[in-house]
């Protein structure tokens, strides 16, 4: 299959008076979408100096503005920064500068998120679709830079990742292709467009296919069946929970009675996945992989369960340590793994790269992915006799909260600014569902008078480079962290014990900011 550019995708639905964009109550043909990104690029052109980076930064929900700026960054040659709108204070303006933005468009209700930061001279301005224009593109080529899409932070703070023409376009033809989508279908984005998900297993299968892109401002679990029967949905895509989310709605005899047909993402739970397609009649397929691309697993049907899908295309299992390929896993009659020092390995792609560009500013992060002319995911699995593959953790200290990856060390900083914190870790325990919550054991400065669930909660609401997915879950007041003999702490101790100690334990209900104290029979048991 040849790699199509984004513009090329675009230029193809000039004429196309068909549906291409639907939100709430407004609807655009293709062909008006495509003006409407002209008018952007014009715009760009004549704000975005030149001789420097033509960077332009979007902070914003999934509003229509954003998909005609992505189609006006195509058109103009300029590269669309996605902006985490849950990233707060000094976390969001490190990123501005990182990516080197001119210039950031902005919705009004995020505004005020970037008042009296350091953007490094970047400009900003209200995000406001403009009068539309005739198509003037410049040439593109599959390797041309068309956004940054920044990493959720794994062992420190995200990463920039270079997202090409051809990186979202690819896969976007692939799939559209993969699920036979065409212009009579509809494709659902609500997975935030800040993300690689959506926009690759999304906006640009909807643009490939030439079907209808039905935007939500923000993902909802009780909007999701209404939406679906609203614009005439046929495929949506996910990324960690959602599927969790919609499952958890009441239960009502005519659920399957819609027009969607197929669900794909990854890290859906396996549970999730059969009793989603069951109860609303659809085909759901998961996948495993990255926003920097360098691999991707696909859990095909026939999978045996729990498993990422099968190894192939040059993705082997190799020891972190010896480089050497891991042994099949051996398992008991319980199904127990039973050699995990010799079978458990990183995920590697020995033939190259794959999809991944590198990272924006970044050559020590780049050279550390690609080694030896194999793209390293730091992910760890291990395979089973027919090449299964099945997920192990992390090598680096990461976290997976709700699909998305988290640094323990950023969340670590913030924890010690509290006065009464002498040390601080965070780690992952185990999501009932699917991937991780954060859990934090803290050592007081007194011992006899350690912070309490209220005024922590405070001043975790006060702290304003901490975002919603950073907040703990769980937090654990210890005398003592667990170390090694050179004074490194042991947190694969504390994420192995848990909640389940006699120290006290706190836990924050599902998206709020107060802590109760956990009782000692769920502690204990």
């Amino acid at each position: 299959m040849s790699t199509p550019t984004v513009t090329e995708l675009l230029l193809a639905r000039a004429g196309d008076e068909r549906p291409g964009l639907l939100f709430e109550d407004e609807r655009h043909t293709w062909a008006e979408h495509v003006r409407l990104s002209a008018g952007f690029a014009a715009l760009l052109r004549r704000e975005l100096a030149p001789g420097r980076p033509p960077h332009v930064g979007i902070l914003a929900d999934n509003l229509p503005a954003v998909s005609f700026l992505l189609g006006g960054c195509a058109l103009s040659g300029s590269v669309l920064v996605g902006l985490n709108t849950t990233r707060r204070g000094e976390a969001l303006a490190r990123d501005v500068r990182l990516a080197d933005c001119q210039l950031v468009l902005t919705e009004p209700r995020y505004a005020p998120l970037l008042d009296g930061l350091d953007l490094g001279g970047a400009r900003v301005a209200a995000l406001e679709v403009p009068e539309p224009a005739r198509p003037e593109p410049v040439p593109a080529s599959p390797d041309d830079l068309l956004m940054l899409i920044f990493t959720s932070g794994t062992s420190g703070d995200p990463k920039a990742v270079r997202c090409t023409h051809g990186k979202i376009a690819f896969p976007g033809r692939m799939l559209a292709d993969r699920f036979g989508l065409s212009t009579t279908d509809t494709v659902y984005v609500s997975m935030p467009m800040f993300h690689s998900n959506a926009i690759m297993a999304g906006w640009a299968v909807g643009l490939a296919a030439g079907a209808a892109l039905a935007l939500r401002r923000r993902f909802s679990a009780s909007g999701f069946l209404p939406d679906v029967r609203r614009f005439g949905v046929t495929y949506a895509n996910y990324v960690g929970k959602p599927l969790s989310y919609v499952l958890a709605t009441p239960e009502r005899p005519d659920d399957a009675d819609n027009p969607l047909r197929i669900v794909y993402g990854n890290e859906g739970a396996e549970a999730d996945l059969a009793a989603f397609g069951r109860r609303f009649g659809c085909f759901v397929m998961d996948a495993f992989g990255s926003t920097e691309g360098g691999i991707g697993l696909t859990r095909a049907p026939g999978s045996p369960p729990g498993s990422l899908g099968r190894l192939g295309n040059g993705v082997a299992i190799l020891h972190p340590e010896t480089g050497r390929p891991c042994p099949p896993a051996e398992f008991d009659a319980d199904g127990r793994l039973l050699n995990a020092g010799e079978a458990v390995g990183e995920l590697v792609n020995t033939t190259g790269p794959g999809w991944f560009a590198g990272y924006y500013k970044n050559p020590g992060a780049e050279a550390e992915r690609m080694r030896d002319g194999m793209y390293h995911t730091g992910d760890l699995a291990y395979a089973d006799a027919d090449g299964y593959a099945y997920f192990a953790g992390r090598l680096g200290d990461w976290l997976r909260v709700d699909g998305e990856n988290l640094g323990t060390a950023p969340i670590e900083r913030i924890l010690l600014r509290h006065p009464g914190v002498a040390e601080a870790a965070v780690y992952a325990v185990a999501d009932p569902v699917t991937g991780d919550q954060v859990m934090a054991a803290l050592v007081p400065r007194d011992p006899a008078n350690p912070p309490d669930p209220a005024g922590f909660a405070a001043f975790l609401g006060a702290q304003p480079d901490l975002g919603p997915k950073q907040l703990p879950r769980y937090v654990r007041i210890v005398n003592e962290l667990p170390k090694t003999s050179t004074f490194k702490i042991l947190k694969r101790q504390l994420s192995a014990e848990g909640w389940h100690s006699s120290d006290p334990v706190w836990r924050r209900p599902d998206r709020e900011v107060f802590y109760e104290m956990l009782p000692t029979g769920e502690r204990l048991a």
